[in-house]
């Protein structure tokens, strides 16, 4: 039995937007989840891509994802990585595929010289919470996350 994690290709889109639906869908969001495998290639595997994604293998069977792209940090002066989803089938679970995608992107971090690894989760979620606390996360209870998005965004931006 084996955990192997690869980064992603065009050819995986649809197995991306499958990983997205069955996260929204965990998360109680399925109505969100609007990205296409259009979207997916074009952002991921485009001319410049902002967004990268690692596949879990169990086996050599896709299990789980990590989707994320770069920040920066203007106290450290420097770049860090935000994981915006990180998910693993539900019959794939406990056998170490979560750790092994933080894992990847820890150590990507360190080999970049990267100053940080960040990600949010649902208040709700504790099976998550209490898997980010065993692998060292510190929770930031003090900053709060803000979005515009939709009406409100066009609003902001004057249209």
């Amino acid at each position: 039995m084996s955990v192997s994690i690869r980064p992603t290709t065009a050819a995986d889109a649809p197995l991306i937007i499958k990983f997205i639906e069955d996260l929204a869908a965990y998360e109680k969001l399925l109505h969100e989840a609007k990205a296409t495998e259009a979207d997916i290639v074009r952002d991921l595997f485009g001319p410049s891509p902002k967004v990268f994604c690692d596949i879990a293998e169990w086996n050599g069977e896709p299990a789980g994802f990590a989707l994320w792209y770069y920040t920066y940090s203007t106290f450290q002066g420097r770049h860090g990585i935000w994981l915006e989803d990180l998910f693993v089938e539900p019959a794939m679970r406990g056998h170490g595929l979560g750790k092994a995608l933080l894992v990847h992107l820890a150590r990507r971090c360190r080999a970049d010289n990267l100053g940080r690894l960040e990600w949010a989760v649902l208040d709700w979620n504790e099976p998550s919470i209490q898997f980010y606390k065993s692998q060292g996360a510190i929770f930031m209870d003090d900053w709060r996350r803000c979005r515009v998005t939709d009406g409100a965004l066009e609003a902001l931006a004057g249209q």
